[in-house]
């Protein structure tokens, strides 16, 4: 039998096999604190926009807008979180009434999306996709891509800053 080899203090906190597995995970420059004020595991998954930023392909003011985006997507409630089936549920409960912000968001979500083009559009559809949903640039531009068709990943960037150069715009950055 193999002997295991014996972990250091600072391999303890590192992310295990699988959670490597699953994309790229960087350590934070300073520990966070969880919510009793520990330090916590000081490391984080690296998102699409924060590998564009670190390889210099977008701005700062890019990625701000990017991120601007993603908080009024969730505010909106828009993502593609897959929830339990509300035929179960009795009538009084089913008939969930959006909140005044959610409806605001919302509306603020379609001008954005028809100031590029509409969803249908490739930067519409990559900044749902990507932006949005979080989904990986890869992913998006081999399952939605342009009009059904894959696209190269050069060409998904390409789409993507695009999109991300409008969207500052929007925002006013």
């Amino acid at each position: 039998m193999k002997r295991r080899k014996a972990r250091t203090p600072a391999d303890e906190f590192a992310p295990s096999a699988e959670r490597r597995a699953q994309g790229a995970v960087e350590r934070l420059p300073q520990p966070i604190a969880d919510e009793a004020g520990r330090p916590a595991r000081p490391y984080r998954a690296v998102d699409t926009l924060t590998a564009m930023l670190s390889k210099g392909t977008i701005t700062p003011a890019m990625r701000q807008a990017g991120e601007d985006f993603h908080a009024l997507f969730m505010t909106a409630q828009l993502e593609t979180l897959r929830a339990a089936d509300l035929t179960r549920l009795s009538d009084g409960i089913r008939d969930l009434p959006l909140t005044l912000r959610q409806a605001e968001a919302r509306k603020e979500i379609w001008r954005i999306l028809k100031t590029v083009g509409g969803v249908a559009s490739p930067a519409g559809s990559c900044l749902w996709h990507v932006v949005g949903s979080t989904a990986t640039l890869k992913e998006w531009a081999l399952h939605c891509g342009w009009n059904g068709r894959a696209l190269s990943q050069e060409a998904a960037s390409g789409v993507l800053i695009g999109a991300l150069g409008a969207l500052q715009a929007q925002f006013g950055l």
